[in-house]
């Protein structure tokens, strides 16, 4: 019988872990310096939460099922959701704002493996909730912007866009809820030639062709500040979506003092859900090709969606097995240290106690080491120090031992020296 991974999972051996790991801990550090703290929800929440969120239509996305209860649960498609719960449950009523989050974790959904999408896969995200716009937007990508680059992708690119703009013009011409969602999804899509389609086909989704020559040329307006006097152009004659075109700007501005120097405005970022309400970004990396959009984000009204009170929420979500395939793209592959600090090796059998205790002590000192455990003679022993590439190791010999030392020898330059034992913690930390 033969016995093999799910489709759409991976397994990862222990180098590939540790850079993972790695990634993950340089994300951590930057996340916290921007004052977030990290929170865990369930692998699996009921399933009538995402639906609520993104429509009955997402079942087919996800590993569902019924418990022994009978209740409609699911494995988790993605993590903003659950937060939103967690904060109606947990923090709406005694928290102090603005709250700041983040979260680390595995999602599913059951979509068509391919190169950089998997059924099984990892997001790094994070949530503002209760800060004032657009500084608080301001921050959020300055933290995304920083993560990015820690990890030295520095192709990454910030596209911006605020939907308050695009939803101002459908509320002058007075474009139904069903129809706005429709045309915000195919505008997500990035298909020019099926918005064109759907906007100028035989039966136009608007049949207004003032607002579909100005949808078209508004969401091919891309490229840094000096595109703003093109958008006030086009929106001129419309009072409804100026206000956001005004909180666009000051955004940009923020984004000068938050020194993010990495974005493109780009007035075709949709983010084709109801409840994004103003500011949206996606971040691509060019070299990832059909992968390239490796984060998504902005302002959301979700949890109102759920029940609670209006509240101002900013967040986004970094994909962090693409992550893991830029830093493999862009960046040279950094030859990482041994997994352990010493190798502990008796030079006879009836030394192997006494190299227990040696080790064990090391442990209890926060000093990785490991000892033989298969009594092998030491010269495997050696080979095997060097094939594993351990910076140093500890030889106990009985002659040394009765003088109450041990050999440390260093595996990089082949220099040996005699350490007392009581200071063999001191000495492999460098005090």
């Amino acid at each position: 019988m033969e016995f093999t991974r799910p489709r759409g999972t991976r397994d990862f051996l222990f180098e590939e872990m540790r850079q993972r790991k790695q990634a993950e801990g340089t994300l951590r550090k930057i996340f916290e310096s921007y004052g977030y703290q990290e929170i865990k929800t369930p692998l699996f929440e009921e399933l009538k939460l995402f639906t609520t969120k993104s429509g009955e239509e997402i079942v087919d996305q996800l590993y569902n099922f019924k418990d022994k209860s009978d209740r409609e649960l699911t494995l988790r498609p993605e993590i903003t959701a659950p937060v939103a719960r967690l904060y109606l449950n947990e923090l709406e009523k005694t928290a102090v704002k603005p709250i700041k989050l983040y979260y680390y974790g595995s999602c599913f959904r059951y979509e068509r493996p391919q190169k950089g999408r998997f059924r099984q896969f990892w997001q790094f995200g994070c949530e503002l909730i209760g800060a004032k716009t657009p500084q608080g937007e301001a921050e959020v990508i300055a933290l995304c912007s920083d993560a990015i680059n820690s990890l030295g992708i520095t192709t990454a690119d910030v596209n911006i866009n605020h939907l308050g703009i695009i939803r101002g013009l459908f509320k002058h011409f007075e474009i139904s809820d069903e129809t706005q969602r429709e045309i915000m999804v195919v505008i997500d899509k990035g298909d020019k030639d099926l918005l064109i389609e759907s906007l100028s086909g035989d039966e136009p989704v608007i049949e207004n062709d003032e607002l579909n020559q100005i949808l078209l040329k508004l969401i091919d307006l891309v490229g840094d500040k000096g595109i703003i006097p093109e958008v006030e152009d086009l929106i001129g004659p419309y009072d409804e979506p100026k206000e956001a075109l005004e909180e666009l700007k000051e955004l940009i501005s923020l984004l000068d003092a938050f020194k993010v120097e990495n974005y493109t405005l780009n007035l075709g970022v949709a983010r084709g859900l109801d409840y994004y309400t103003g500011i949206v970004f996606e971040i691509y990396v060019p070299e990832l090709g059909a992968q390239k959009q490796i984060c998504g984000g902005g302002s959301y009204s979700l949890v109102k969606v759920f029940g609670g009170h209006e509240v101002e929420s900013t967040g986004f979500a970094l994909g962090f097995d693409r992550l893991m395939n830029a830093v493999e793209e862009l960046t040279e592959k950094e030859k990482l240290p041994s997994h352990l600090d010493i190798y502990v090796a008796p030079i006879s059998k009836d030394m192997q106690t006494k190299a227990f205790e040696i080790t064990q002590e090391l442990r209890k000192n926060s000093i990785k080491a490991d000892v033989d455990l298969n009594g092998k003679k030491f010269k495997k022993l050696m080979n095997y120090a060097d094939k594993i590439k351990v910076p140093k190791m500890a030889i106990v010999g009985a002659n040394d031992l009765a003088e109450g030392k041990i050999t440390i020898k260093d595996m990089v330059s082949g220099e040996q020296e005699l350490v007392d034992l009581d200071n063999i913690v001191s000495f492999i930390k460098g005090e």
